[in-house]
Formats: C-alpha cells, structure tokens, sequence
C-alpha cells in the first residue's frame, strides 16, 4: 500500500527564498507525477491556490513565532497521513508534535544548519534543528560535507540523498545588452548573507580587473548585506564594472546564466549548491568554494578557497576553459526514487 504523505515547507514558485523551496517544489511535483497520496502544507501568504497545498495562517512575529503557530495546525492534521516529512529547523516543531499526538512517521532533511548560515547562530534554531536530527525517525541531508558537520556537531550521521539538478527558465532576453556589457560578465545570484563570501568575490573581481578591465559582474538576489556591499564596491572604486540586479524573476534566471561567461559561487560554506547546478545545466563554468555537488560531478567546476587571490585564479582558469561539455547531470527524479525507498522503508 502506497503511503500517504505530508511535506512541510515553507516557499513555493514564485515565492521563494532559496534552495530549499525549490528542493521542496520538485519533491512535490515528483510525487505528484507518481500518483501518489502527496500533499504540501504551506504559510498562508507563500501558498498558491492549488490542489493538494493545504494554506495554513501563521500570524505575525518573526519565522521562529510563525513556524510555531503552524506547527500546532500541522500536527492537528499529522493523524491523517503515514509520513510527514519536514525540512531544516522549521518543521522540527510540527514532526515533533506529528510524531507525539499520531502514529505517523517523521522524515526529516536537514539542507544547512543554522551555524553554517550566519556567524551568530541564533540559539533557538539550533535547539529545533537538533530535536529534528535526534528525534525524527529518519534524517537525511544533502552532501557528505553537511553529514559530516551534523556529525561533529550533533553525534549522528543522517542518510545522504543529493539534489537533483535545474536548467532554468529563459524568456529569450540579451542581459548583456540590458546592461552594456560588450566584455567578459561574471555572476552570481542568491542572498546577500556572510554565508555566500561575496565581500571574496568582490575583491578578487576588482583583483581580476588587472587583467580584464572591461569586464563587468552581476550580482543577482539581494539581502541584508546589500547594502554595505555596495559600499564596498564604491571604496574599491569599481562601481562602473559591478551591477546589482536586485531580485531575477525565474522565468529571466536562464537569460543570466546563459550571458555570464563564468559563474562565481564564493560561499564561506554551502552544503550543496543548487545555483552551481543551474550554471553547469546552462553550460557556463563554474568557480565555486567546497560544495556538495561537486561530490556527484565535477564536470565545469573550478575549485577556489573562500579569498579573493584564489578566486582570481579560478575567474581566469575557468575563462580560459570555456563552456561546460559532458556534464554529468542528476534528475530531480532520480532523487525522488532515492526518497520513496525510505519512505517504504519505514
């Protein structure tokens, strides 16, 4: 008997945050395709009105105090489904409560912990991450790099399952003529966080700028660090060669990807890396600090430390390398199939 399934997320396209939305997004969609008993429960003003997304309100405050509120309607709900599977610190509340009021089993992925994203964890993220690695039924995350830090951190190694891999949406747009770049353009797109190292990337541009002085980098995404970033730029004195995009709608993200002739990806720690999937699913190189998907290919990757010297090197390495061939690609499938055997398994 197939069994009937909860996952707990918090974003889904358009409204998304990162990786772990879309991981959510296409675990989703998979076991649709499956015909399986699948159903996504989501806060209420990031839900789309669709079948199988169950809205929930969350109220006001920040996303500890919301995903509280929705972790007592989720386990309302837990004892009508076999398995509930939750992501990050998040949803440790609603497996936890799921598991203690039901007989429903409790999956939980971790995709980065807390300590990894910011240099002052906050302490409550923490507790709940730990609760969703040491009492869900089963763990699993996404590399062996992040298994081995939940390792030193936590005492116990969760079961690796990988991402699967993204070609992003293109709408047919020249971004290098929308912003005049008739030279080399290096990208990068995500949050603007410490975690993504772009205070390195940015650095190591102006140190590429030596060699390649028409060059331009996009930087795509924005955050709480914006800001001084872009003061950063003006100190170094290199506003003319840098462009701050703000948020990339996703039907336009393939449009970058395929314009840039390198792809930067400078994080102090990334546990995976799915925007380095989309670079390479794009053909365009990639130079990237330690990450998880160079652990299933390393086909296009430069490797670089997180400082700007290295990331120069890399830069010029992989320009002069060229565009990606014979990439060894992961479908979003083939990581669903790795999931329904643990799910049978329980």
């Amino acid at each position: 008997m197939k069994p009937k399934i909860l996952i707990v997320g918090w974003g889904f396209p358009p409204k998304i945050d990162g990786g772990l939305d879309i991981h959510v997004h296409h675990l989703f969609k998979e076991l649709e395709k499956q015909e399986l008993d699948v159903s996504l429960a989501l806060p209420a003003e990031r839900a789309p009105e669709r079948p199988k997304i169950i809205s929930l309100e969350t109220g006001e405050g920040d996303m500890v105090e919301r995903s509280r509120r929705m972790s007592q309607k989720v386990a309302e709900i837990a004892g009508d489904f076999d398995i509930i599977h939750t992501h990050d610190w998040f949803g440790a509340e609603a497996g936890f409560k799921s598991k203690k009021y039901s007989d429903v089993k409790w999956v939980s992925t971790v995709h980065s912990l807390a300590g990894g994203r910011t240099r002052k964890p906050d302490e409550r993220l923490e507790k709940l991450e730990k609760v969703a690695i040491e009492h869900s039924d089963l763990s699993i995350t996404v590399s062996r790099k992040l298994q081995k830090e939940i390792s030193e951190k936590y005492g116990k190694e969760p079961e690796i399952v990988y991402n699967g891999f993204s070609k992003p949406a293109s709408s047919g747009i020249d971004i290098k003529k929308r912003y005049g770049i008739e030279d080399e353009m290096f990208f990068y797109v995500g949050r603007h966080a410490e975690q993504k190292g772009l205070e390195h990337l940015i650095y190591g541009f102006r140190k590429v700028l030596e060699e390649r002085e028409n060059a331009k980098l996009v930087l795509g995404g924005e955050g709480h660090l914006t800001g001084s970033l872009k003061k950063f730029v003006e100190i170094l004195g290199i506003q003319n060669n840098v462009v701050f995009t703000g948020f990339i709608p996703r039907e336009e993200l393939g449009d970058y990807y395929s314009a840039a002739d390198v792809f930067v990806s400078p994080s102090v720690n990334e546990p995976f890396g799915l925007t380095i999937t989309e670079a390479l699913e794009s053909n365009t190189p990639v130079v990237a600090t330690k990450n998880g998907v160079e652990e299933i290919t390393d086909s296009g990757i430069v490797s670089v430390r997180p400082n700007s010297d290295s990331i120069k090197k890399g830069v010029l390495e992989a320009l002069k390398n060229g565009s990606v061939e014979n990439l060894e690609s992961r479908g979003w499938e083939e990581m669903t199939e790795e999931l329904l055997n643990y799910y049978n398994s329980l």
